[in-house]
This record gives C-alpha cells, structure tokens and sequence, in this order.
C-alpha cells in the first residue's frame, strides 16, 4: 500500500528479502490518495480522504466521468511509486477487493500493463472446502453477494493472458485465520494455486484494535510461524511459491 505511512519502512524491509514476492495492494476506498486531493475532489471528501462508503464509490466510480478520469490518475500514481521502489511486481490487488468492481479491473488491466503486471489476485474462496472447515466449529457460512462479480474478474484476467490464484482462503475468516483454521483448511486444500490470506502483527496496537477491533493478528502470525502448520504443509506436499513462480508451474 505505496500511500501508506509505514510504506518506506516496509519497502526497506523487502529489499533485505530477495526471495518474497511484493505486490501493490492499491487503495482506493480508505485514508488519503496519493494524488493531492484537489487532484481528485470527485474521489475524497471534505477530511481529504477516500469515500469508506464501498456502493456510494463504486456507483461513482461507475457512472461519473469525472470521477473515473481522476481514478485512472490515482492508480497510475500509485502503480509509478511501486516502480520507483525498485522491487520486481509479483502481482496485484486491491483494498477491501475493490478491483472487482468493473470500471477498477478494466482501469488496473489497461494501467497495469504499462508498469509490466503479469498476475493479479482473484478473491475467490472454495466454498465447499469452507463449509467443511466451518462445519468443525458448528459455524455455518453463505456464498458472497459479489460472487458474480468475481467470477466476471477471472473471466478478465484470463482473456488478458495474466497470471491468477485459483483460490484464495482467508475471506470469510478474515482477521481469524488461527492455527487450528488453518490446519482444517491445509489438510482439504484444492487443487491449484491456493493463496492464504491473512493480516498478522506482532503487537496489536492501539491503532489496530480502533481500525480492526474484530481482528486477531497476533493470532494469525502465530499460526503463520506455527510448527504444526510447516508440518502439514510438508506432509501435502505443497509447494510454497510466489505468483511470479506460477507461469512456470503450469
């Protein structure tokens, strides 16, 4: 998230990791552009940040001219401070999966291919597989309302020959993905490229709990560090890759 105020410290952070692939997490929907915000007064509000509203931006996004043209500006801006990190560009994606929308995708597929993007994350979660892993819990769960809207990403993405997941866990359990979930979930895990989708932290901060007070992220790196988890990814046989490996995956 190239806007965000950790980012320089995140970046110095990769840059000691050859091996992890860094994606642009792009935002859209929350705190301040990147862009002067009289750069894009139809995207903010009188606080100068994102509208946090999810339908009042995308029907914006959607049906105001206006507001698309300054969008297509916002991302190309945060593509280019990705570029001007240095780091390679495993993939794409945006906050709170706002590159499902329609005019988002179509605008990051045109954008995108000028800053060399060559795979993109689809938020899509099996949802046979998370009935099962619920179940363990006595939990119940529904499909979500944008499948359609996913499934029209995918369909996308493909026609533009680049690189996706074939699944994504973590949605439904998102900020709860603890060790015994993630154990559930390993041991029916599908065929194909399976992305674990998580939010960890060390020390849940005073920020964090005002920002995400349902979340669990020390939890969630603990699991992420667990002995149990390394086992079972061992036992599956499952290869640990980033989306730059995939191509040659398949």
């Amino acid at each position: 998230m190239v806007g965000a105020p950790a980012s320089a410290d995140a970046v110095a952070r990769a840059r000691r990791l050859p091996l992890l692939g860094v994606g642009l997490h792009l935002n859209l929907v929350e705190g301040p552009p990147l862009l002067p915000p009289e750069r894009v007064p139809a995207l903010v509000g009188g606080d100068g940040g994102f509208d946090t509203n999810l339908v009042r931006a995308g029907c914006r996004f959607f049906f105001d001219p206006a507001a698309r043209r300054q969008l297509a500006a916002e991302i190309r801006a945060q593509f280019a401070a990705f570029r001007a990190t240095g780091l390679a560009l495993d993939h794409v994606n945006a906050h709170r999966h706002m590159h499902i929308h329609p005019t988002v995708a179509g605008l990051i597929l045109r954008i995108g291919r000028e800053f060399g993007m060559r795979a993109v994350r689809v938020p899509d979660e099996p949802f046979a597989l998370l009935r099962r892993a619920a179940a363990a819990e006595g939990m119940r769960v529904r499909r979500p309302l944008y499948a359609p809207w996913i499934a029209l990403l995918r369909r996308k993405l493909r026609r533009a020959g680049l690189v996706l997941n074939d699944h994504l866990l973590g949605l439904a359990w998102t900020g709860a993905m603890t060790e015994a979930r993630m154990l559930r979930l390993i041991a029916d895990l599908p065929e194909g490229a399976s992305e674990l989708y998580c939010h960890p932290a060390a020390v849940r901060t005073a920020r964090l709990r005002r920002t995400m007070p349902d979340y669990r992220p020390v939890e969630e790196l603990a699991a992420l560090q667990s002995g149990a988890v390394r086992a079972a990814v061992e036992r599956a046989g499952i290869a640990l890759v980033r989306y730059a490996d995939l191509p040659a995956m398949s």
